[in-house]
């Protein structure tokens, strides 16, 4: 990250909150990754269980859009900046974007439970960064940013159940 534009400092008693604000500039190109993944699946979902996986699947996409303005304000009240364009999201996600024409049901839940899972690795990434700069409010919100995403895989993974 370059240094900040003095018309858009921001006050702060921390230091060093660098290495957050980058940690969760990660975890929010993964929620915008994840969200339109999660859309692109909900449009595109079919099968006998076509209803409940498209409500599921809507309800999930809401609830992780929810978050990125969370965590965009946060990466602000450090004093630092956030994501700007798609581009920057596409620099910074490592959650991986699926292109394809046709995924079956059970792929779709099974892809998007791992990927919920690598954002709760990315929300781990925050905890440390946040506890390593004494950053207590980043340290506090990201633990239910990681409990909903862990529930997000958790409800995948029962949908996904055979028999």
């Amino acid at each position: 990250m370059a240094d900040i534009n003095p018309a858009l400092s921001t006050p702060t008693d921390l230091s060093n909150t660098r290495s957050v604000a980058d940690a969760l500039n990660a975890s929010l190109a993964d929620c915008y990754a994840l969200y339109l993944k999660t859309k692109n699946f909900h449009w595109h979902v079919s099968g006998p269980h076509f209803r409940d996986y498209h409500l599921l699947l809507d309800d999930q996409a809401a609830q992780i859009l929810g978050v990125t303005d969370a965590i965009a304000e946060r990466v602000r009240k450090t004093g630092n900046t956030t994501l700007r364009s798609i581009g920057d999201i596409s620099r910074r996600q490592s959650i991986v974007d699926n292109d394809l024409d046709f995924v079956d049901a059970a792929s779709m839940l099974a892809e998007l439970r791992e990927d919920n899972l690598k954002l709760v690795e990315g929300f781990r990434v925050v905890k440390d960064a946040a506890d390593a700069a004494r950053d207590n409010a980043t340290s506090g919100i990201v633990d239910d940013w990681t409990d909903e995403a862990e529930e997000r895989a958790w409800f995948l993974f029962e949908a996904s159940r055979k028999g």
